[in-house]
């Protein structure tokens, strides 16, 4: 299975997307039973349970304005309409009604109308996609503030991996230090251990790109290589490269310039 496609397509599907919106959203309602808001959380550390929420929630109002709109240019606000909860205790039922206001987006919108997008693929399917992976980390954040060890299917988080390489050179306006991602030709290898998700990444003069490795490619300058889920934890910065269950090959310093200017 190749996750990824020249225009950033991915083989898993605008509906794939949009149910496990619904799934990751309700496994991050069920880690909020119980726990304190003001818990600090590990993978955003500046962040409480409570901010984390209302990002999670505040993203998939925000990107369901944007399907609606079908915008064909950066908007010029983000503000939208957030309807917060009066207190604590109704945050689970906000972070739930957030979720049917996506769905209510995604049931009125052709995956495949074209938009405006940050990344490469320039149609309504690239913001379910995003909008997934905004959810499914911070899912995971969620359950680590609580306590919980995360589980993430196999498939989307090799899809997230795709999804994440792909779009990453064109991060800058909000991500600016990947602008330094830049080399003469380095090659960096990022591989899955349970699936066939195997990615070399390019340095060059100008930008950076990714490709779908095949078998035959030249060994890279560096790389690193996980399970798909702790790959994809490793990209977003929820997981240290020196972890035991991350296997890391060839020039450390490659390694370290990467990590250290592809914060998302």
């Amino acid at each position: 299975m190749n996750t990824s496609h020249p225009t950033g397509r991915p083989a898993v599907g605008p509906a794939a997307h949009r149910a496990a919106v619904a799934t990751e959203t309700a496994a991050f309602v069920a880690a909020l039973e119980g726990a304190e808001l003001s818990a600090p959380v590990p993978g955003c550390p500046e962040w409480t349970l409570r901010d984390l929420v209302r990002h999670t929630g505040s993203v998939q109002r925000l990107f369901s304005a944007l399907l609606h709109r079908l915008v064909q240019e950066p908007p010029r606000s983000r503000e939208v309409e957030l309807q917060l909860p009066a207190a604590d205790d109704g945050w689970a039922d906000w972070l739930s009604a957030s979720a049917a206001v996506a769905a209510d987006a995604f049931a009125a919108t052709d995956p495949d109308a074209p938009m405006w997008a940050w990344g490469v693929d320039q149609h309504a399917r690239f913001w379910m996609r995003r909008m997934l992976f905004e959810t499914l980390v911070h899912r995971t954040d969620a359950e680590r503030a609580v306590g919980r060890r995360p589980v993430i299917d196999p498939a989307l988080a090799t899809d997230g991996v795709a999804e994440f390489l792909t779009n990453l050179p064109f991060a800058t306006s909000f991500a600016p230090h990947t602008a330094r991602l830049r080399g003469n030709g380095e090659t960096l290898r990022f591989r899955c251990t349970d699936t066939d998700g195997d990615w070399l990444v390019r340095l060059g003069p100008d930008s950076f790109h990714a490709t779908p490795r095949t078998g035959d490619a030249p060994a890279a300058d560096a790389g690193v290589q996980a399970t798909a889920a702790d790959l994809l934890l490793l990209l977003y910065g929820r997981l240290d490269r020196t972890a035991d269950t991350v296997e890391r090959t060839g020039d450390e310093e490659l390694l370290t310039h990467w990590f250290t200017n592809s914060a998302f």
